[in-house]
């Protein structure tokens, strides 16, 4: 049995602002369920404090936690549920906002944060045998725990999503980081403070989220600079695709959606006539609708649906679409464009609703994630488990997780195309529209889809074996 503790900026259902808030809630307990001990650090924002969840919260201790000159109090909080132990660091200056980033001071919120994990590692008696850091806002963490040696513990770290490093101003090392400039070096990276850098140079090892991903990141295009830094890692560096939270994430108990069901195509149906009725379509089982669940950034992959969307929902005057998500102006001033120009098949909500996002899973016939780069992805394996068909482009852990359709022996689990084209991309909508239409296909792409193993089991085994 290990002891592993586990630090990083969100987890669900806490605070969460993507798949990072999604992974740091499913896998520890996944870890747990094998008969391992896994202690969650998280700050302790706003939004928490305002929940239910704070009133359960014991306080078991006070430090004063400094930033290099800065001497700010930090007050740490406990809270067990389903066998994970949480504990929440308290500074209403660094914490109490009403989001979890953007802000010009992020380097020091999160260095701070470090520092008082560092505080607790040094006062507390429990004695850990992993320290499992996730993406940039923990870099000084691995760092100081690396140089410092707080506990005799090993450092794992988990790269989420490469393209956000932690970049900040040379001047913040003098700043904000409590080593010695001997350390400098580690932290530097093409004239700036790269967080992440630090990282990925000080951990023992090094992982991210799918096979494809860790290869990916190697190549100049997906590794954003670090590629050769990682490549000088390459022994210490492993692919270990993310899993799904099943119960969390289980259409048969989903009070989100309009009916519940397991495997029956005919009851999920429900939920695609429910949603035809409330946004005033033409209601039918017979008409495909397609979903989008996205955060409205190029990442995603918007880029290529504006170029071919409309061309798509011309040529196919049956097919509704519906969406939800918000970012960038463009791509929101896009949707709401559609929306206007088809009024009767599109439903483009901006904005985010996590009760929505769960009925467009249920409700939809097909799933679309056309990313320009995905480190691993989360939406498909929602798709997959309320059996709604993955529409995804080949890259990260969209590749691993969706096999395309072969309509000769009738396996896959998707749809899916390799280049980043547009028109390789409405080739496969208009090709899955067909495949709608034909009962043997979808029912055979319907028993795949059930049988797909979307879990943290065998991700969960991979992470012991890294730890061991």
């Amino acid at each position: 049995m290990k002891n592993i503790l586990f630090a990083a900026s969100e987890c669900a259902p806490y605070a969460k602002s993507g798949g990072l808030g999604d992974i740091i809630s499913s896998l520890p307990k996944a870890l747990n369920d094998k008969k391992h001990r896994v202690t969650v650090m998280l700050p302790l924002y706003e939004q928490i404090k305002e929940s239910e969840v704070f009133n359960a919260m014991v306080e078991v201790a006070e430090y004063n936690t400094t930033v290099v000159w800065r001497n700010k109090q930090m007050r740490l909080f406990k809270y067990v549920k389903d066998g994970i132990t949480y504990l929440f660091v308290d500074n209403k200056y660094y914490f109490g906002r009403d989001n979890l980033y953007g802000y010009f001071d992020d380097a020091e919120r999160f260095i701070y944060f470090s520092n008082a994990i560092m505080d607790y590692l040094n006062e507390t008696d429990e004695v850990y045998d992993v320290l499992h850091c996730h993406d940039w806002q923990m870099g000084s963490l691995v760092a100081s725990a690396k140089i410092l040696k707080p506990q005799p513990f090993k450092i794992v770290y988990t790269i989420h999503n490469i393209h956000y490093q932690g970049w900040f101003n040379t001047d913040d090392y003098d700043n904000l980081i409590e080593l010695d400039r001997i350390h400098f070096d580690g932290f530097l990276f093409n004239g700036q403070m790269n967080l992440m850098k630090a990282a990925i140079f000080h951990a023992d090892v090094v992982t991210t989220v799918s096979e494809t991903y860790a290869n990916e990141i190697l190549s100049p295009f997906f590794g954003e600079g670090l590629e050769n830094l990682l490549y000088s890692r390459y022994d210490d560096l492993y692919g270990v695709r993310n899993g799904l939270d099943t119960q969390s994430y289980d259409p048969n108990r989903d009070r989100s959606i309009t009916a519940r069901y397991r495997t029956s195509r005919k009851s999920k149906m429900r939920n695609k006539l429910a949603l035809q009725h409330e946004y005033g379509f033409e209601v039918s089982e017979d008409i495909p609708m397609y979903g989008l669940v996205t955060r409205l950034i190029e990442q995603k992959g918007i880029d290529l649906i504006m170029r071919i969307f409309e061309e798509f929902m011309d040529t196919h005057p049956e097919a509704q679409f519906v969406m939800v998500g918000n970012g960038e102006e463009q791509y929101e001033d896009y949707f709401r464009m559609l929306e206007s120009k088809y009024p009767d098949r599109v439903r483009a909500t901006i904005g985010f609703s996590e009760d929505l996002a769960r009925k467009i899973y249920a409700s939809s016939d097909f799933f679309l994630m056309p990313s320009l780069f995905e480190p691993c992805g989360l939406g498909q394996l929602i798709a997959i488990r309320y059996l709604t068909l993955p529409i995804v482009r080949e890259t990260g852990g969209l590749r691993d997780t969706v096999t395309p359709f072969n309509e000769f022996d009738m396996s896959g689990n998707g749809f899916s195309f390799a280049n980043y084209n547009a028109h390789d991309f409405l080739n496969v909508l208009n090709y899955s529209y067909d495949v709608f239409y034909d009962d043997a296909a979808m029912k055979a792409l319907f028993v795949n889809m059930k049988s797909s193993k979307l879990g943290w089991d065998t991700s969960a085994d991979q992470y012991i074996k890294i730890y061991e």
